[in-house]
């Protein structure tokens, strides 16, 4: 773990912002870099843009949502679509749960879940970044597992996903309707609780009938940069 000092007097976009500048300074030229999706991952897609302009940073980007790229572009980021670019040099984005020592994550209350997978798994490193609410003993202590699913027959996929030992709700808008994701599909927020082997039920999840997707990101992570209070905290997986 290594820890960069800031003045200590930053608001939490503050500190967001300056997890989002260190990452970003991982990235060079030529490269191909995942964008992430949620407000922490657009600070990042901002000091990209930032040093495009400054210090003329050349740079593909493959967005992890429709919301990204729609900033990406009106920032100048040229993009590009994973089929055009299935090998990726970066990644970054944010997470709502990060599990102390593993690194393993969960992922999707912007409701990105499927995108971000894909596009991360294809990185050669996902470097994420949080705010240090996002730290935890073990997932599921604070936030659901976000499970995308299909609409046709949600219902009986919701009974399949609960018989694995969770509580599981339809995810919807503030006006009742069903949630969408950019394909389409629902999202069921699954309350598992806090999980002593959270790779065993992704897998669990994974093989169930009616799941596209879940939010558990396991082993993807190589570093985390963690905004907190007293400065920006570097973690790597032990």
């Amino acid at each position: 773990m290594t820890t960069l000092r800031v003045s200590g007097t930053e608001s939490l976009d503050d500190l967001k912002q300056a997890a989002a500048r260190a990452a970003v300074q991982k990235v060079q030229s030529g490269m191909v870099v995942g964008l992430g999706t949620g407000s922490t991952a657009a600070f990042a897609v901002s000091a990209l843009a930032e040093r495009m302009q400054t210090e003329g940073l050349q740079i593909i980007g493959v967005p992890t949502s429709e919301r990204t790229a729609e900033q990406a572009r009106s920032l100048g980021i040229p993009l590009a679509t994973l089929e055009e670019q299935p090998r990726l040099d970066l990644a970054i984005d944010g997470a709502d749960e990060i599990e102390v020592g593993s690194l393993n994550l969960i992922k999707g209350a912007g409701g990105a879940l499927l995108r971000e997978k894909l596009v991360e798994a294809s990185a050669a490193e996902l470097i994420i970044i949080a705010d240090a609410s996002k730290k935890v003993a073990q997932l599921g202590i604070r936030f659901p597992v976000p499970v995308e699913v299909v609409r046709f027959g949600w219902k009986t996929t919701l009974a399949r996903v609960e018989a694995l030992g969770c509580t599981a709700t339809l995810r919807r808008n503030a006006n009742g309707d069903p949630y969408l994701t950019d394909e389409q599909h629902y999202i069921l927020d699954c309350q598992f609780g806090p999980m002593a082997d959270p790779a065993k039920i992704a897998d669990q999840l994974k093989g169930t009938v009616g799941v596209v997707e879940h939010g558990l990101f396991i082993g993807m992570a190589k570093e985390a940069i963690i905004a907190l209070p007293t400065g920006i905290e570097t973690l790597q997986p032990s």
